[in-house]
């Protein structure tokens, strides 16, 4: 174990990051050729990993070597081959009258694989289509349906916040996101507000959640007839993050803050 050094690589720009081990040393951002499940594949190193951060490094796969201009070369080719495959492809999917849409396509790096990823709504009988591209090309085919979040990480954006939306930024991982982090944060369901290219549910809807929760603790909900020092009456307002909520009380909004219980009129 000792022996190894530990790095993320990512296989394409914003692209999830994976560990693998290595006998030598990798500067940050060489390229390099890597073993993976699916045969060889050309990727960048994009951080240095902590031994102690990984329980069961012998069972990460191992950087071959750091690429070569030649390993470069053949990457390219690579990428211009499996444009052509992915056109050959929509034309065949057209010609089958298939239900579904093709995303992208990659060759391995040592082209033992054909990979293509595409979108549908339902489940495809695409047994026809694998055959006709295996005859093609000689190699093994993989066809991925992926979902609306994937499409968007592949094809990008800008989110409603105005930046470069997370999934094709920085998340190398898609949490589940459920419309009760909404509510939680006392967001209003309106889908122009809380979904994301895609149209499913923003992914940074997760981030602030958890505190969120935290903070509501004890709070009344509105619409909620709570009793104060002066009087009764429903809850019009909720603060989450302040811990205060406001009550209509003989027609005044009195503010209540669970921290020291002052409330006053507004």
């Amino acid at each position: 174990m000792d022996r190894y050094y530990i790095y993320g690589v990512n296989f394409k720009d914003n692209g999830k990051i994976y560990n693998f081990k290595s006998t030598f040393r990798c500067p940050i951002n060489v390229t390099v050729i890597t073993e993976t499940e699916k045969g060889l594949q050309f990727g960048k190193v994009v951080n240095y990993i902590k031994k102690d951060d990984i329980k069961n490094i012998d069972e990460l796969k191992d950087i071959i070597r750091i690429s070569t201009k030649k390993d470069y070369e053949e990457y390219l080719r690579n990428l211009k081959d499996a444009d052509l495959a992915l056109k050959q492809c929509r034309s065949l999917v057209k010609e089958l009258d298939l239900d579904m849409k093709m995303i992208n396509a990659s060759y391995t790096f040592d082209r033992k694989q054909l990979i293509f990823n595409f979108l549908a709504d339902e489940r495809i009988d695409f047994r026809e289509l694998a055959r006709r591209l295996a005859s093609i090309y000689h190699t093994r085919i993989e066809l991925r349906q992926i979902g609306a979040r994937d499409k968007a990480r592949e094809v990008g954006g800008l989110g409603i916040c105005g930046g470069k939306i997370c999934c094709a930024n920085f998340l190398n991982h898609i949490d589940s996101v459920s419309m009760n982090m909404a509510k939680v944060q006392g967001l209003a369901l309106n889908p122009s507000k809380i979904n994301g290219l895609c149209g499913r549910l923003l992914c940074c809807l997760t981030y602030e959640c958890e505190e969120y929760e935290r903070c509501s603790e004890g709070l009344p909900s509105i619409g909620e007839v709570v009793s104060t020092e002066y009087g009764e009456g429903p809850v019009v307002n909720v603060d989450i993050l302040n811990r205060t909520y406001k009550v209509l009380v003989n027609n005044e909004r009195v503010e209540i803050s669970l921290g020291d219980e002052v409330g006053s009129t507004k």
